[in-house]
């Protein structure tokens, strides 16, 4: 299984951080009606970041109610203690970040061998080379264009040119994501740089007709057809 066996690029994937809490199972289904299947679950844990969201045992709970793709970035500073958890939660695919845990190998692993995809981040300061070494254990790369724990924030330019370095040396499996300021001004040029995936919260959430709010979002990506 690969990603874009699943899902054929440009994706939008809405951030949940961003959404209504309280009517959460209402959001999810008109964020499917929308057309927008691939739900970003930004779990923070007040240490890796300075914020607390959500955990596994809400996932888990929402995870009978809906067909949807379950995407959980873990910003959380030991995801492999946690790891099990997310898995037993009905997460498809899982992130986490190198400046969490220097040596990913084994957890990717862990996450393919449990039939999910894997997934790793960075941060904008931390330099892209740094992935280089675990590419093929992976199946998505994350790019943040934004400092990580917050929504809301404005978009780092400078992280384009991250994905351009990137793209070129990915397997034509591996999806590059790209998460922080994305919206109508700035996913065009995310997606030029090479971006395939765009977690978006603001650009959906505070918009009052969700399938309007993703329909522009895949427009200015690029989608065809």
């Amino acid at each position: 299984m690969t990603v874009k066996t699943l899902y054929r690029p440009p994706i939008i994937a809405p951030s949940l951080l961003k959404c209504d809490y309280g009517n959460l199972l209402q959001v999810i289904q008109r964020l499917e009606a929308a057309n927008a299947n691939w739900m970003h679950w930004d779990v923070m844990d007040g240490h890796f970041v300075p914020n607390l969201s959500y955990g596994a045992m809400l996932i888990r709970s929402l995870r009978p109610r809906t067909k949807a793709f379950f995407d959980a970035h873990l910003m959380i500073s030991d995801p492999g203690k946690y790891l099990e958890d997310y898995l037993q939660a009905g997460c498809d695919a899982i992130t986490v970040h190198l400046e969490a845990v220097p040596e990913p190998s084994p957890i990717l692993r862990r996450i393919r061998s449990a039939g999910r995809l894997a997934g790793l981040a960075i941060n904008p300061g931390t330099p892209v080379e740094s992935l280089l070494p675990y590419l093929s254990e992976c199946d998505l790369v994350l790019l943040m264009s934004v400092e990580p724990g917050f929504g809301g924030q404005k978009f780092k330019p400078e992280v384009l040119e991250k994905a351009r370095f990137l793209k070129p040396r990915l397997s034509p499996d591996v999806l590059l994501s790209i998460d922080g300021g994305i919206g109508i001004e700035t996913i065009g040029v995310a997606a030029a740089a090479g971006c395939e995936a765009f977690v978006a919260g603001s650009a959906i959430f505070d918009e009052a007709d969700y399938t309007s709010a993703v329909q522009n979002l895949e427009r200015l990506a690029g989608r065809v057809g």
